[in-house]
């Protein structure tokens, strides 16, 4: 989906760069230092409009967050989010994915999240998936022994592709759920998109699965 473009991006950015990291390289093994206190890790991948992350950073003020987002107009959002809710635990970064070992350190991160990712349907595209292999051994790594990773979708081949790459790299599944709004998770913190296509009746589907070192 094509983002709108929004002309004062480079100037919120430029603005808030305490706040929205664009050097995330610099920081590597150290990102504790950036936050009020030191406390678990807890990283998203895809982070959109911010409404999760938020959400989880307000929740659970016991645990440090950041969220990953690659698209400058959409990180510009979660931004603003972040500002008004003036959270103290939360850190967002303008960064693609697919440098994660750039940025973090070995078991640096305590949980990592992936909501809603594109799921690329091609088969030419299969490398792009965030579930795909390649990105699976950059979250082993940066995650520490005991680290979830906990994934949720709307889409159900993402998912059922999801599982299959997870079980093929050796993760353990700790939980399947084809229809976690219907198990009623008093926890489960909703995106935007997990909003807009649960209104709609469609099912929402989340696994939470743990590296095997």
């Amino acid at each position: 989906m094509r983002q709108r473009y929004k002309p004062w991006a480079d100037d919120f950015l430029n603005e808030h760069q305490d706040l929205i990291i664009q050097n995330p390289a610099e920081h590597k093994g150290k990102w504790q230092k950036l936050f009020s206190k030191e406390q678990p890790l807890h990283l998203e991948i895809g982070t959109g409009k911010g409404q999760f992350i938020v959400g989880m950073a307000k929740q659970h003020p016991d645990i440090n967050f950041i969220g990953m987002e690659v698209a400058k107009s959409i990180v510009v959002t979660a931004g603003e989010k972040m500002l008004e809710a003036e959270l103290d635990n939360l850190l967002l970064i303008h960064a693609d994915a697919s440098h994660l070992l750039d940025y973090f350190e070995t078991d640096e991160i305590s949980t990592l999240y992936l909501n809603f990712s594109d799921p690329w349907p091609k088969n030419r595209h299969e490398k792009r998936r965030l579930t795909y292999s390649s990105f699976l051994k950059q979250y082993q790594e940066v995650l520490h022994s005991e680290g979830e990773l906990i994934f949720k979708t709307d889409n159900r081949g993402l998912f059922e592709y999801s599982l299959c790459s997870f079980s093929a790299y050796g993760m353990l599944l700790k939980e399947v759920s084809l229809d976690l709004h219907k198990d009623e998770d008093p926890l489960n913190i909703m995106t935007e998109y997990e909003e807009k296509f649960s209104a709609k009746g469609q099912p929402i589907y989340r696994c939470k699965a743990l590296f095997q070192k």
